[in-house]
């Protein structure tokens, strides 16, 4: 054998060692694309029938909100309603209660006024309540020229 020969037989096992791992590489590659291929069938099998209740559940909920938008606006106008009908009572009954108020005050006041002028003729006159005004306090009688509660 000459050196030739052993350099082509040399050649001739790497180019066999060469294919078989390249054949081995692509049954491994057929493999991985048939099970890519079986794995996006299944995602598309189960995908179709969520995107439809995705859709379904879409359209419900567009089908609530339309709902709540014409709950929310005839609670609108029954408050507006409302707020209308408290307007016309307040300026309907409001002052003539505000009236009679007064002159049920009025009328307390006259009585409890003669009360105490005919309580007055038979006992001594008592001092009268102070006053407060905001942190001071206004003086309700004055005693021998003095104002109580001031020292000169």
């Amino acid at each position: 054998m000459s050196g030739g020969e052993v350099a082509g037989i040399l050649v001739a096992v790497f180019w066999a060692i060469l294919v078989s791992f390249l054949a081995v590489a692509l049954a491994r590659l057929a493999q991985t694309l048939r099970a890519t291929t079986r794995l996006v069938a299944d995602v598309t099998d189960q995908a179709v029938p969520l995107l439809a209740d995705a859709s379904t559940a879409v359209r419900s909920a567009q089908t609530q909100i339309e709902r709540v938008d014409a709950i929310a606006s005839d609670v609108q106008e029954v408050t507006s309603n409302a707020s209308a009908l408290s307007t016309t009572v307040a300026s309907t009954f409001g002052g003539p209660l505000v009236k009679v108020a007064a002159f049920g005050y009025g009328v307390r006041r006259a009585v409890s006024g003669r009360r105490e002028g005919a309580a007055a003729r038979t006992e001594p006159a008592k001092a009268p309540d102070r006053t407060v005004i905001v942190g001071r306090t206004v003086p309700g009688t004055r005693r021998a020229g003095r104002t109580r509660g001031k020292k000169d």
